[in-house]
């Protein structure tokens, strides 16, 4: 006996799961998404907290604009995330990604070099002393 071919509503049952399990995936990349800015949210709202709790205790000057700047910096690296998961969601933006992937380790790595730099200096200065 030979195989049956599958009939046209049998192929379009198949069609239909696949669609069904592609929405569901979306549905779960969506509430995985909202979950993670939710998470953000409390982290910020965390930190106002803690900013707000050295604020009352009072504290250096300095301090808090190290701090502020500190979460300034926390809040462009979450931009950087957001938007290197919306490039992922479009595809295609895996290059980009890639690209500064390899400009950060370029980076990390000048300051790796810039630091040895430093150790080596403050070592002579020690020497001469």
């Amino acid at each position: 006996m030979g195989e049956v071919s599958k009939g046209p509503k049998e192929i379009e049952g198949e069609r239909e799961r696949g669609r069904l399990r592609e929405r569901e995936r979306e549905r779960e990349r969506e509430e995985r998404e909202r979950e993670r800015e939710r998470e953000r949210e409390r982290e910020r709202e965390r930190e106002r907290e803690r900013e707000r709790e050295r604020e009352r205790r009072g504290g250096g000057g300095g301090r808090r604009e190290r701090e502020r700047e500190r979460e300034r910096e926390r809040e462009r690296e979450r931009e950087r995330e957001r938007e290197r998961e919306r490039e992922r969601e479009r595809g295609g933006g895996g290059e980009r990604e890639r690209e500064r992937e390899r400009e950060k380790e370029r980076e990390r790595e000048r300051e790796r070099e810039r630091k040895k730099v430093r150790e080596g200096e403050s070592e002579r200065e020690r020497e001469r002393v």
